[in-house]
């Protein structure tokens, strides 16, 4: 008797949804955010809406359809050859943990098509297959890349109007964070920001004169990534020096760059951070987040501003 669950297609649409004007930053301060290498050209120098996505839909024998979304920037030969390989894969074979795939910047996109495929297959919720729903909501905050002090709260309020009480901005050593935190804090009394550098505060010595500031106003929720991630003894300074909470994001996409489940391990033995932004697939945040709750530190999962596909994962 053949398997309902072999995998019979792979169908890939390319799609480019750029952002509405105004909805990214100020036009004083537009800035490319993707912070890869793309083909000849050096990170940070391409915006992310400029890129393409790739939708995934993964069709089975008995006719159920996943569906997957891939990361900006993935390899279409890569994915043309993992799509190959998977053609008359049984999922009934597979070890959902751990998928017959190459660490590559395309997993995740192929993960979240297989275990949507298996889960309506069974005809149980995907949560299901992680052991069960936790909660009934998941939070989730307003984002903003670089902006002017003028616009800064204004932006802000927008979001709180909304409903939102938190709000991310990506930042420089050329942006007024305290100036931001102020008008934020005359715009929308009560929201609380997040400041994402990127690593871009440089040092700790950047980092600390910031610092200062945004905790005389009372509204960061917490900061992300102010220096490079290898500076392990400058972050712990930065939470000696500060009551503002410091994170790390591990990014496992990012293999570029070298990312790894043992980062996440490394800081928690430096005592370099309060706590992970973590961008990966289902398997993987799993195994994260066992590593986060047994250290009693908090985290959440990014979204690098998708098309609702990978965060509905």
């Amino acid at each position: 008797m053949t398997s309902p669950l072999i995998i019979r297609s792979l169908t890939f649409d390319e799609v480019v949804v750029p952002a509405r004007p105004g909805a990214v930053d100020s036009e004083e301060r537009r800035k490319p955010l993707h912070m890869l290498p793309v083909g000849g050209k050096q990170g940070w120098t391409i915006q992310f809406d400029e890129m393409s996505k790739l939708i995934l839909r993964l069709e089975l024998s008995n006719g159920v359809v996943g569906l997957g979304e891939f990361y900006r920037d993935y390899n279409m030969t890569v994915v043309r050859e993992v799509a190959e390989n998977l053609i008359g894969t049984d999922l009934n074979d597979l070890a959902l943990q751990a998928l017959p795939i190459p660490l590559c910047r395309e997993y995740d996109g192929f993960e979240c098509a297989i275990w949507d495929a298996y889960a309506k297959a069974l005809d149980i919720p995907l949560y299901a297959l992680l052991g069960g729903k936790v909660r009934d909501a998941a939070k989730v905050g307003g984002w903003s890349s670089h902006r002017t002090v003028a616009e800064s709260g204004d932006v802000a309020a927008r979001f709180f109007e909304q409903g939102y009480d938190c709000i991310k901005l990506k930042c420089d050593l050329e942006d007024d964070v305290v100036a931001w935190a102020r008008e934020i804090d005359a715009k929308a009394p009560g929201m609380k920001m997040i400041l994402d550098p990127n690593q871009r505060w440089e040092n700790a010595g950047e980092a600390r004169r910031r610092l200062k500031g945004l905790d005389e106003v009372g509204n960061v929720l917490l900061v992300e990534d102010p220096i490079p991630k290898w500076m392990y003894a400058e972050y712990v300074e930065l939470r000696r020096a500060s009551s503002i909470p410091i994170i790390q994001h591990i990014s496992l996409p990012y293999v570029y760059q070298g990312q790894r489940v043992h980062d996440a391990i490394a800081c928690l033995t430096h005592g370099s951070v309060d706590g992970f932004n973590v961008n990966t697939g289902l398997a993987r945040f799993r195994q994260l987040d066992g590593i986060f709750s047994a250290a009693g530190v908090y985290t959440w999962h990014g979204s690098e501003v998708d098309l609702g596909i990978l965060e509905a994962m």
